[in-house]
């Protein structure tokens, strides 16, 4: 039953809820943590923990999505970045890092959409994709749904295994002023697997999932940078949008009679719990960036903002400083840590969770209890 109340005469609107106002509820077993399994397969491809990167040039450069793919994770470069429209981008990252710290930090937006002009060039795609295919990593790149057409055929050619069609909100048609992007033709035409959104509602996802899509992102990025609902007025609580979107799944596995969609969160985390209660409501990864930029390895040198951010008119995010902790991203995803506020050793929390509620793999862990916070 929807739980519906009442916000003035004839005009009701849905309760939803944000990840902090859930807890994930003990079962009668407990395990050993050595016996917990974090890793799910997407497509053919396999990894050791479930997380996507944000694809922002905050935290995703070649060097830092290889270091994330030895790490277990996936790292998604953003094809419409700095590193494929620049042929020095760590000098341009230079000149954003310079604005935000300077005098006038609110000008780095606009650095940001300066930058973004200069036009995407297939070399460098192919040259920032290189250390990634070269090294046998997975290779994955975001395209939005307005160029997901013209970039692709560079995309593959340079090598990219994963596609991720990703845009604040998405639809299964795009409607521009072009041939608009019919998703369900655009990825039957693919040889490689698509993940798509954000969306923020069963229905939505339900639609993606019937294009073809190999996986759903639930969410907008929503961090401390994001703006998206003081711009838009649109808000995803990510408790309730995630259960959602497995809701979808599991109607959309009984329609097909067996094909499963991975459902993945992108936004609404900032602590290992968040990660933990995510997959509890359903989530098969999480796809994190903020949480991630503090690293020694992200190239923004603890700045953070998402791809929105260069959006020519309507930036939908700031650039956010967030304190150096001179850890490596080893250590923010698996610890040791020092640290008692769940930012840092994200996946050992995550694992942890699961072991102390009983569950060996993250599958299991979905079905896992949970309360509402009073």
């Amino acid at each position: 039953m929807r739980d519906l109340v009442e916000i003035g005469m004839g005009r009701e609107a849905r309760r939803a809820y944000d990840l902090d106002q859930i807890e994930i509820v003990p079962s009668r077993r407990t395990r050993s943590s050595k016996a917990v399994s974090t890793a799910w397969q997407l497509d053919a491809y396999r990894f050791d923990i479930p997380l996507l990167t944000h694809p922002t040039d905050a935290v995703v450069s070649p060097d830092s999505a290889v270091r994330i793919s030895e790490l277990g994770g996936l790292g998604v470069l953003n094809a419409e970045g700095l590193w494929a429209r620049h042929t020095d981008p760590k000098g341009a990252l230079e000149r954003v890092v310079a604005a935000a710290t300077g005098d006038e930090p609110d000008s780095a937006v606009a650095l940001l959409q300066e930058l973004h002009q200069a036009p995407i060039q297939q070399d460098l795609i192919t040259e920032a994709l290189r250390p990634l295919r070269d090294g046998s990593h997975t290779v994955a790149a975001r395209v939005s749904p307005q160029r997901a057409r013209e970039l692709t055929p560079a995309l593959l050619a340079a090598g990219v295994e994963i596609l991720i069609v990703q845009g604040t909100i998405i639809s299964a048609e795009h409607v521009s002023d072009g041939e608009p992007l019919n998703l369900k033709d655009f990825i039957a035409e693919l040889d490689v697997p698509v993940v798509a959104g954000g969306v923020g509602d069963y229905r939505t996802a339900l639609h993606l999932m019937r294009t073809g899509a190999a996986g759903v992102i639930v969410g907008y990025g929503q961090s401390t940078s994001t703006t998206t609902d003081e711009v838009l007025g649109v808000g995803v609580p990510m408790a309730t949008a995630i259960v959602d979107a497995a809701a979808a799944r599991r109607d959309y596995l009984d329609e097909t009679g067996g094909r499963y969609v991975h459902v993945i969160a992108d936004g609404g985390i900032g602590t290992s719990g968040d990660i933990a209660r995510a997959v509890a409501c359903g989530a098969d990864a999480v796809m994190l960036g903020e949480q991630l930029a503090e690293a020694a390895e992200a190239p923004a040198g603890g700045l953070y903002w998402t791809s929105s951010a260069a959006h020519p008119s309507l930036p939908r995010s700031e650039v956010t400083g967030l304190a150096r902790s001179g850890r490596t991203l080893e250590q923010v995803l698996f610890g040791p840590t020092d640290s008692p506020y769940g930012t840092t050793n994200l996946f050992g929390a995550l694992r942890r969770a699961m072991a102390k509620t009983g569950y060996s793999d993250l599958k299991e862990f979905q079905r896992v209890g949970l309360n509402l916070r009073t």
